[in-house]
């Protein structure tokens, strides 16, 4: 599949300092967005760390990738693509918190990390946190990662719902993350890819702002324009965190 992608980020209205970090890379086929944490822990560290271990690991082992561009793919072949995700992450995961134990001033810190790999019709989404990975198609935008959150398990467990968890203190409590640990626990999911398809990568300061039903619109002004307008739109609706959107556009 070809594609064309483009990315922005932004300090938002009230941060000091950038956390996020991002990746695009066209001729891999990988796109990644994390959302690092920890301010003075070194939440930029963090996520540039994470990103970069997964790029290095997708770029080693990419023939498992290339594996899936053809007309028929083999179950092994998709198994372990899912596995080159999960263990790039994984290997993240293990670099920044290595960081964290030798730097004392940078312990604690840790990221979200949202990534996807598209190869052939495939694409394997690999999930750690609450920045967020949507497909749009057909005019629809789904959302194809789960956020992890406590008040994502707590509406998943039928113990709030979706109002209350909108004035809920909790809201920003993150329940996986890269680096706090020297593991965690990946989501990966494998979304089938058509030619006119687009995916939005976004850290929670752009989510944060956006409902759903908004995203198609703005996909459709094409990767560039609308990663612009993404960012310009949490910034006015109060731009309260850093600001990160990765926009790909799948033309077959």
């Amino acid at each position: 599949m070809r594609t064309r992608a483009a990315a922005a980020t932004d300090v938002g209205r009230r941060r000091a300092h950038n956390e996020d970090a991002y990746l695009v890379d066209e001729e891999v086929g990988i796109y990644v967005v994390a959302d690092g944490m920890g301010g003075h822990a070194a939440g930029d560290v963090a996520s540039r760390e994470a990103v970069d271990a997964v790029h290095n690991m997708v770029v080693r082992d990419r023939a498992k990738l290339s594996r899936l561009a053809g007309p028929s793919v083999e179950p092994e072949a998709l198994r372990q693509a899912k596995r080159l995700m999960e263990s790039a992450i994984q290997a993240a995961t293990y670099m920044v918190f290595g960081i964290a134990q030798h730097t004392p001033d940078q312990k604690g810190m840790g990221t979200t990390v949202s990534a996807l790999a598209i190869a052939g019709n495939h694409g394997i989404v690999a999930q750690v946190g609450d920045s967020r990975v949507y497909l749009v198609r057909d005019g629809r935008a789904i959302r194809v990662t789960e956020d992890h959150t406590l008040v994502a398990w707590q509406i998943k467990h039928g113990i709030l719902s979706e109002e209350e968890a909108e004035s809920s203190p909790h809201r920003n409590v993150i329940t996986r993350a890269v680096g706090s640990r020297d593991y965690v626990q990946v989501d990966v999911d494998v979304v089938h890819v058509e030619p006119g398809d687009a995916f939005l990568l976004c850290s929670d300061g752009l989510h944060g702002y956006l409902k759903d039903d908004e995203i198609p619109s703005i996909i459709a002004l094409g990767p560039l324009t609308a990663t612009k307008k993404f960012v310009a739109m949490a910034n006015e609706r109060g731009g309260k965190d850093n600001i990160t959107a990765v926009v790909v556009h799948v033309e077959g």
